[in-house]
């Protein structure tokens, strides 16, 4: 039996590992064989948090109950709490074990385990996407990159998961903020990007505070002792729903409301309380005022509380209303405002359901594709050895463009999946030129026919590759994963399976 040659060695070391990269990781090593559920995001702040539950972490058990997939913690957790008591929960993660006390069920969301290391985009997870730029301004690029810094803390803020925010360019120079939010709808998406959330509190025309920790503000409020929707009633239109929160300020800002303060006089219809209120703008539009107590005239005070209201046709959807506008100022109120005026340039949503099927229908014409294609073969030139080498080597392909894409973190979203097919196309006509140079009747050796066969097929992939370089770059990047994957897949063609395919011919032709 002949040995197996170095590039065919080379070839089955590097499917093994890519293999490897796919099906391992570090966080949970052979996934398919895990139970339990992860943990995708927790609201900062909330019991959970400061309890020990992080992102990342993999709940096994609650209360000593084995946890081994996503219906066994819904049906739980809504099991245990019916009611408002104060109850104990005991949740063991794969590192350590956390009990809690609280009348609501934990402040986390919790996914499936994924089986392999493979990440998929937007396109095939769910979500909004969202193209930005700043109005009427060029960004240089230590202003986009601050944006981008800002905007990321505020995303985290607001309690939205899977976030990436990345800035990015097109082929003209002109930089955009690409921010996508997998499983989300569009609706927080566009209205935290398009408000600049310029939060202040003025008492009279005296500015006392601003948004932001920078600012003046040490602490906002978010778990449920100390914000929340307080109650619900009808209204003309339908019911409205009032929220409070409230907020520790920094000692500069107490000062400087006991300073504004002291000069107010008392309310001549209300001796309980000054005569001026304190007013909270957002964007310049006032969305509510409070009255102060005279018992705070002059004194340096680091704790108020904020309210507000809003409303909805059904008392459902003012609660959630309500709920959103102090969420949403809550934000503000902690991240500041940001630096410019922003305008979204593209925006776009699609179902998870939808990236599912999707998803299924390519993996359906992916292999259809390699079984049409080596029919083909096969009719051509009438050899069953031909044909199956081919789809071994075009299968490899794939595992190792997969394989590399688990390695570097890289997001399969539908451009880079046109590019898995265009790389099969590229990858079946360069095994043709192969085959038809190993079969021709020239009088030539057969490693002489592969050399002139080799400078064809690298002369087609510079030509390929020279014209891809330029689609990283264009359309604000949004052409960069065919682009990057394409340019992967022929690169592992020329350098990995093409000579390992003409190593397998010299050895069918010995």
């Amino acid at each position: 039996m002949k040995k197996l040659g170095f590039r065919i060695w080379l070839l089955i070391a590097i499917l093994v590992a890519s293999l490897l990269s796919i099906f391992y990781t570090s966080s949970y090593g052979f996934a398919f064989f895990q139970k339990g559920v992860l943990i995708t995001s927790v609201e900062q702040n909330s019991s959970a948090f400061e309890y020990g539950l992080r992102q990342g972490q993999i709940i096994i058990s609650i209360d000593g109950k084995v946890i081994e997939n996503i219906t066994d913690f819904s049906n739980y957790i809504q099991e245990k709490f019916p009611s408002k008591k104060e109850i104990k929960t005991t949740i063991t993660t794969k590192e350590s074990e956390i009990i809690l006390f609280s009348k609501d069920a934990p402040d986390i969301t919790v996914s499936h385990i994924p089986k392999t290391s493979l990440k998929t985009g937007l396109d095939l997870a769910g979500g909004a996407r969202a193209l930005v730029q700043a109005k009427d301004k060029e960004l240089s690029l230590d202003e986009m990159n601050d944006l981008v810094s800002i905007t990321t803390n505020r995303f985290n803020a607001y309690g939205l998961s899977d976030i990436k925010i990345r800035p990015i360019s097109d082929l003209s120079g002109k930089r955009f903020m690409l921010i996508e939010i997998a499983g989300a709808t569009p609706k927080d998406l566009e209205s935290m990007i398009e408000s600049q959330g310029k939060f202040e509190a003025k008492i009279g025309n005296e500015t006392v505070f601003v948004g932001g920790k920078e600012n003046g503000i040490a602490d906002v409020g978010r778990n449920a002792q100390n914000s929340g929707v307080t109650g619900c009633e009808p209204s003309s239109g339908g019911y409205f729903c009032k929220f409070r929160f409230s907020v520790t300020l920094k000692p500069e800002a107490a000062k400087r409301f006991a300073n504004v303060t002291a000069n107010i006089d008392i309310n001549a219809t209300d001796p309980s309380k000054l005569s001026k209120s304190i007013d909270f703008y957002v964007d310049d539009k006032l969305v509510d005022s409070l009255g102060i107590s005279k018992d705070l005239k002059g004194q340096v005070q680091t704790q108020i509380e904020i309210s507000g209201s809003a409303s909805g046709e059904t008392q459902e959807d003012a609660y959630n209303a309500a709920e959103e506008d102090m969420h949403q100022l809550q934000t503000i109120l902690i991240t500041g405002s940001l630096p410019y005026k922003l305008e979204i340039v593209k925006l776009d949503t699609i179902s998870p359901l939808l990236g599912r099927d999707f998803m299924k229908y390519i993996i359906f014409a992916g292999i259809a594709a390699l079984l049409t294609a080596s029919l083909v073969i096969f009719i051509r030139y009438r050899d069953l050895k031909n044909s199956l080498t081919v789809i071994f080597i075009s299968f490899s392909e794939i595992i190792i463009i997969l394989g590399i894409a688990a390695l570097i973190d890289w997001n399969l979203d539908l451009a880079s999946i046109a590019g898995i097919l265009a790389t099969i196309g590229t990858g079946f006509d360069d095994q043709i030129v192969l085959l038809d140079e190993s079969k021709n009747k020239i009088s030539l050796t057969l490693r002489q026919k592969l050399k002139r066969a080799f400078a064809i097929i690298m002369g087609a992939y510079f030509t390929v590759l020279v014209s891809l370089l330029p689609l990283i770059w264009a359309g604000g990047g949004l052409l960069k994963g065919f682009a990057i994957t394409t340019i992967i897949g022929i690169s592992v063609g020329i350098f990995i399976t093409r000579p390992a395919f003409s190593a397998i011919l010299k050895r069918m032709e010995d």
